[in-house]
């Protein structure tokens, strides 16, 4: 869909005063000789339509009797002879190719195969079948079912006979009918009927089917994803629910696709290649607009950070533009940020906390003393024995065995597991045997001895904690150390982070709700700070000092209202905006409090997610967040772990450690999404 209105919506156009000879002589000279010229070459090839780069490569095959693809290949190399050669395709040659790829070597690409054949409609499909058989005399539909099996590959199937209803005629009855087949289908039934999901979200029109979801959600009292979700698995839950998402929409699919490809750790360059080419021409300034709403950056700045040389100057040429302007929004954009925060809220108010581990029923604190006096007891330890019943009791049931384990034996338990454990399992259990406020002490306190100060931890902590968990740190903090929590943060750090950290660790932050009132006023000082408004004042410290109490003391529903309202007043997003102006610690501190603001348990996820990419695993940080969440929100922290990084937590503590360490971490985990 390359119009909006009878606009066009794609980011490359026909080049004016085309001239294919003249270019095809250009990229010839590019090439010539000793090196090639990248940069001409993807300024000029990025800078015209598919239809344009065809007339190229037929005028440079009639001035020099050469491929122009066979030349451009062998000139670049990787991502970007990837991207520039993927260009010179006809897109449903292109199609073809990518779908190749996919299904040639060692196992299949199904996101791939997926993401394909969700999105294209009837004449995209027709012209991609026939594009396969011309460039590889092949069947495309013998090699998907040749490569994939089961539900799955019924619904590619499906898929590619291209026969979607393209009527824009809506029967109300049939609508009804659909939506009542699917919850029949799926939530009212034991087990699935796979194949009505398949009859009708494989063929019925896409305007039909976005009336079928809302009148499913009515009688389901739930979206259709939420079902397929729980229904449906594997690679064919993922193809049901793209399917669903290109009907709603395809713009926020490609969006949410392109997201995910830079995201984490790696970028995956063959997604993010197939979008930018296949999209470029038909709806990418739509998918800019809804990244930009989504992700609150754009999607020029993240291929900006997240890819380097010539392939990111030709793929910032293919996006066609910033849509980042120091944090301000579209209007459209603006109303859903908007809108994310009132989710926010109400999400809040109705959320459900749960730990993962639960008070063990049928406990008894002389058993389990004696069971772990005999694992440690004599030659070798039997830490399966210790981590199996230490993981699998609360924490006050663990205080419950130290005082029998003392009792019983005149030892400390605490002693005898730090002498027959070590290294990170050792951490691990002798956290889970301390009460949560000696855990958070301990923690805040080897961040501060020692060599420099480890700030993230301390963010961390006090940015999440509420009033109550705050003042039982610093009794501990004081029993343990001998000093307050205040005087230990006030001889370690300094200057205005000095300042937050200390009005954290007041633990004053209001209780009660939002002030409707109060919050247009301190949205207004947030905007003054944040210099996205004249306040009229010239009282930058007074103002400065105002800023900090707001995000340190305010209840979290009123912060809630005032980011709202600064939306409102500024057009600007509080997060985006505090990491623009601000720097260094303080500018963590503030986006820590914002993100807890918004999604406590989301920010968690972000935290372990960040512990595990790239090289190395910082254990300390896992250890930290799964014993201080595990009765409190792990079950909401792994639930949107999986929600945001398509993979669950279990397994990537799985795959980023071992030994019993890994044994005691899944076995706090307690599950695999």
């Amino acid at each position: 869909m390359a119009s909006q209105g009878g606009r066009y919506r794609g980011s490359v156009k026909d080049y004016p005063d085309f001239d294919a000879s003249q270019d095809a002589e250009a990229l010839y000279k590019a090439m010539k000789g000793f090196g090639s010229d990248k940069q001409a070459i993807l300024d000029l090839l990025t800078a015209r339509s598919n239809q344009q780069r065809i007339q190229i490569i037929q005028a440079y095959k009639s001035l020099y009797g050469k491929d122009l693809i066979d030349d451009l290949k062998y000139e670049l190399t990787g991502k970007f002879e990837r991207l520039i050669v993927g260009l010179m395709r006809p897109p449903a040659y292109f199609d073809a190719k990518e779908i190749k790829d996919a299904l040639d070597g060692a196992g299949t690409d199904e996101k791939c195969l997926i993401e394909i054949l969700a999105s294209r409609d009837n004449q995209q499909i027709h012209a991609l079948v026939e594009a396969y058989k011309d460039a590889y005399e092949r069947d495309l539909e013998s090699d998907v079912v040749t490569d994939t099996s089961g539900h799955f590959k019924k619904m590619l199937i499906v898929l590619l006979q291209g026969t979607r209803e393209e009527d824009d005629i809506v029967s109300d009855e049939l609508v009804a009918q659909d939506a009542q087949d699917l919850f029949d289908a799926g939530e009212a039934k034991w087990g699935t009927d796979e194949a009505q999901f398949i009859y009708i979200l494989g063929s019925r029109s896409r305007m039909h089917l976005q009336l079928v979801f809302d009148e499913y959600e009515r009688i389901a009292g739930k979206k259709l994803e939420e079902s397929i979700k729980g229904e449906l698995s594997g690679d064919f839950e993922k193809l049901m629910l793209a399917v669903v998402k290109c009907v709603r929409s395809i713009r926020n699919y490609f969006a949410t696709r392109l997201y995910k490809s830079m995201k984490g750790l790696g970028t995956s360059d063959n997604t993010l290649i197939r979008i930018m080419v296949s999209r470029s021409e038909i709806d990418m300034m739509d998918i800019r607009e809804s990244f930009r709403t989504q992700y609150e950056k754009s999607l020029y700045s993240m291929i900006k950070n997240d890819t380097s040389g010539d392939y990111k100057k030709a793929l910032l040429n293919l996006c066609g533009g910033d849509d980042d302007a120091a944090g301000e929004y579209f209007p459209e954009a603006a109303q859903a940020a908007f809108q994310k925060w009132e989710l926010s809220a109400t999400t809040a108010a109705r959320m459900e906390l749960k730990g993962t581990i639960h008070p063990a029923a049928g406990f008894n604190a002389d058993s389990d003393g004696k069971a772990l006096r005999k694992a440690m007891k004599g030659f070798g330890t039997d830490e399966d024995t210790i981590i199996d019943i230490l993981t699998k009791r609360s924490n006050s049931q663990r205080q419950e065995i130290r005082q029998a384990f003392k009792s019983h034996f005149g030892r400390d338990l605490m002693a005898d597991l730090k002498s027959e454990l070590s290294g990170t399992l050792s951490k691990l259990i002798l956290g889970l045997m301390m009460t949560p406020a000696q855990f958070d002490a301990k923690q805040i306190n080897k961040a501060i001895v020692g060599a420099g100060t480890d700030e993230k931890v301390l963010i961390e902590i006090l940015a999440t904690r509420n009033n109550q968990e705050i003042r039982a740190i610093d009794e501990a903090y004081q029993e343990a150390f001998h000093k307050s929590l205040e005087d230990a943060i006030s001889s370690d750090t300094s200057g205005h982070f000095k300042r937050i950290l200390i009005s954290l660790a007041s633990a004053n932050r209001d209780e009660s709700g939002e002030d409707f009132e109060k919050a247009v006023e301190d949205a207004k000082v947030i905007a003054s700070v944040l210099e996205v408004s004249d306040s009229g004042s010239d009282d930058s410290t007074s103002l400065e000092t105002r800023f900090m109490t707001i995000l340190c003391t305010r209840s979290y529903p009123h912060l809630r209202r005032v980011f709202q309202e600064f939306i409102k007043q500024s057009n600007h997003d509080v997060e985006h905006t505090i990491k623009k102006e601000m720097s260094g610690d303080v500018k963590d501190a503030f986006v820590a409090i914002v993100r807890s603001v918004k999604n406590k348990s989301a920010f968690f996820a972000e935290c372990l997610y960040k512990a595990m990419k790239g090289a190395g695993t910082d254990e300390r940080t896992l250890t930290r967040i799964l014993i201080s969440r595990s009765e409190i929100d792990l079950f909401n922290i792994r639930k949107e772990f999986k929600e945001e990084y398509e993979k669950s937590l279990h397994h990537c503590l799985e795959s980023e450690t071992s030994g019993d360490y890994r044994k005691a971490l899944l076995a706090i985990c307690a599950g695999d999404d």
